[in-house]
């Protein structure tokens, strides 16, 4: 009977969301202008102008996830609320279950759409650019950073999002030094961006023979790809291009042709790398994005006056300027230390759930 009526306010609670949500975010609204922004992909001359193209399509795709989102949850509730109506108290455990589950995929649908009400800048429906760095420490901290690539690869799976890795230095015995990635998805950069900062591990090395606790740290910076949004002008006399043999995949001409390209802006002593792509050309444009992100940065944040920002004045990757923890011992718990947000599913967050920390973050930095 306890069980029957906490399913019956789940449902009341949900649907007053739900219509909450359908008023905030203009579901209605979206739908006619999703219906005339589809109309102009039809129209004749429509590619003319590959710019302008590109960014109808992404203004389309946004809408359509929020529409989605919502009738999906929408469809959850609804199917939920059906097969509570029909079991009633003479349900098995297995249709609550069933009932539980569809209501609580409700409440996420619902839960990606007030998140995305949350971003605001005009940069966070753009893409993201990560890079990883292995703090100091040697082999713990390698692959401390490529546990990291892979929660994020994870977590971009999930999302639907493509991840690209762009270029990576291998550790001497384990892990990654570091690693470039490319992030395509809508509204990538305005989730990621609650990542920016020193993350530490506390475990039993994998990697001492006798089994001490070691603590380790890697950083994760996270750039808006600006290139359609923002003009950067580059002059080609402030750049030194090197190429060299790709170490990674790439077919036939690995290690016999130089495609990978790093690309050097002397001005700002910016360094960037790519040699995920089987062309030189490629390898230089992908190069070039990621220079003018990291550049453009560098401009906001001189802009904004702050003294603990990435370049030049970045802190050191290790002790006293970690934004979360992550602890395996003595005791298993993620904790973000900016908003105090925390959990005992460590396995969870470095399998990609970390919708949690960035929604709490979105919140910390309104108040």
């Amino acid at each position: 009977m306890v069980e029957h009526k906490e399913i019956e306010n789940k449902i009341k609670k949900i649907s007053t969301k739900l219509l909450k949500v359908e008023k905030l975010a203009n579901i209605s609204d979206k739908i006619i202008l999703l219906e005339k922004e589809e109309q102009k992909t039809n129209e004749e001359g429509f590619w003319n102008d590959n710019k302008k193209a590109k960014e109808l399509l992404k203004k389309i795709d946004i809408l359509k996830k929020d529409i989605e989102n919502f009738n999906t949850a929408k469809k959850l509730l609804e199917d939920g609320q059906t097969l509570f109506e029909l079991v009633g108290e003479s349900g098995s455990k297995k249709d609550i279950a069933e009932i539980i589950s569809s209501l609580e995929k409700a409440q996420g649908s619902l839960a990606q759409i007030e998140f995305a009400l949350k971003l605001s800048h005009p940069n966070d429906k753009l893409n993201a650019i990560l890079h990883i760095n292995a703090g100091a420490g040697g082999t713990e901290s390698c692959d401390w950073a490529q546990m990291l690539l892979r929660m994020y690869q994870r977590w971009s799976q999930q999302k639907g999002f493509k991840f690209t890795i762009t270029d990576v230095l291998n550790g001497e015995e384990a892990g990654i030094k570091s690693a470039s990635v490319f992030i395509e998805g809508a509204f990538a950069y305005g989730y990621l961006k609650s990542e920016i900062g020193v993350h530490r591990l506390v475990r039993v090395s994998p990697f001492d023979s006798a089994k001490r606790r070691h603590t380790s740290f890697a950083s994760c910076d996270v750039l808006p790809d600006i290139e359609d949004s923002v003009e950067i002008e580059v002059n080609d006399s402030d750049l030194k291009i090197d190429t060299y043999r790709s170490g990674g995949a790439g077919g036939q001409n690995v290690n016999k042709v130089e495609t990978a390209v790093r690309i050097t802006h002397i001005p700002s002593g910016v360094i960037v790398a790519c040699q995920i792509e089987r062309s030189q050309l490629a390898n230089k444009i992908t190069a070039m994005k990621m220079l003018k992100a990291k550049l453009y940065e560098i401009e906001l944040d001189k802009k904004r006056s702050e003294q603990e920002k990435h370049y030049g004045q970045k802190s050191d990757i290790g002790w006293g300027n970690q934004i979360r923890s992550y602890v395996f011992m003595p005791y298993q718990m993620v904790k973000d230390l900016r908003t105090n947000f925390e959990t005992s599913q460590i396995e969870n967050v470095l399998n990609g759930d970390l919708d949690g920390f960035m929604n709490a973050y979105l919140d910390y930095k309104v108040k």
